[in-house]
């Protein structure tokens, strides 16, 4: 079974496009687990009327305590049914194929002499255009890791893993931190194996909202900056050039200084 995998965090309002897209799937073998990330709205009523109008597929949800989206991730791989697990955020939805697209990349590695970690799909914008730059070289899958991936279409990419392998490889939990940067553990698990990228074939649909990550970056690492420590630290020795490794290298001191930062206001809170 394939388990789409959806951290939700009151999206209310953008849910129900996700949810027609997968009731258009050419394919319904699979279950939606969505993990309520503390939302404060009425995700928890929705998602319970999409179940009592008997979806064509299952639909779970579990619900806890805001932790973030990586804490919502690893709660969903603990409970996920399907050996692999497709993420799609809330705010994004998939075209009519990408189930079959899916099932059938997964079964193409099935018999493949060095268990494949994971297969990854392009992502479009709303309108079809693809994010980040073309690919020019076939149809024929790109095998590799997600760094090289990323360097070579500098765009999003919809990741479908084992969930062994996410199971084994959990986010770091950081106290005070509520997101470490994806790329940190989709890293972790192409090193277990090999990753089959269809960088010709884009089956996600997303935007960019206002208050999401990438609008909100430097948002994001002033106040998560051990997870972000984290992931710059191990680029250092993932990047192939010196420029990138010096960025790299750059970006994790700005994170110690933060760290630092917030550790200093931590302790006068703590005083006052």
């Amino acid at each position: 079974m394939l388990t789409i995998l959806t951290p939700t965090y009151n999206r209310r309002p953008t849910l129900p496009r996700l949810y027609e897209s997968l009731c258009a799937q050419r394919r319904l073998d699979f279950e939606w687990l969505v993990v309520d990330d503390g939302s404060t709205d009425d995700t928890a009523a929705w998602l319970q009327s999409c179940r009592t109008h008997s979806p064509p597929f299952t639909v779970r949800t579990l619900v806890q305590a805001n932790g973030g989206k990586h804490a919502a991730l690893n709660a969903g791989v603990r409970e996920a049914r399907g050996d692999w697990v497709f993420i799609v955020d809330s705010d994004d939805h998939l075209t009519p194929d990408a189930v079959e697209c899916v099932l059938d990349a997964v079964a193409g590695v099935s018999d493949a002499p060095q268990p494949v970690a994971g297969v990854c799909f392009r992502k479009a914008d709303p309108d079809g255009r693809l994010i980040g730059l073309p690919y020019a070289q076939g149809t024929a899958p790109f095998v590799g890791t997600p760094t090289q991936a990323g360097r070579m279409v500098r765009g999003d990419l919809a990741y479908v893993f084992r969930r062994d392998l996410m199971a084994e490889l959990p986010f770091p939990i950081i106290p005070g931190e509520k997101f470490v940067p994806e790329l940190y553990i989709w890293n972790r698990i192409g090193d277990r194996g090999p990753i089959r990228f269809y960088l010709d074939r884009a089956i996600y649909r997303c935007e960019y909202l206002d208050d999401g990550y990438t609008r909100n970056f430097r948002a994001h690492l002033r106040r998560n900056p051990g997870g972000f420590l984290l992931f710059y630290a191990a680029q250092i020795g993932r990047e192939p050039y010196w420029m990138d490794k010096l960025k790299a290298a750059v970006r994790s001191v700005q994170c110690l200084v933060y760290c630092a930062a917030k550790a200093m206001a931590e302790r006068k809170g703590s005083s006052a």
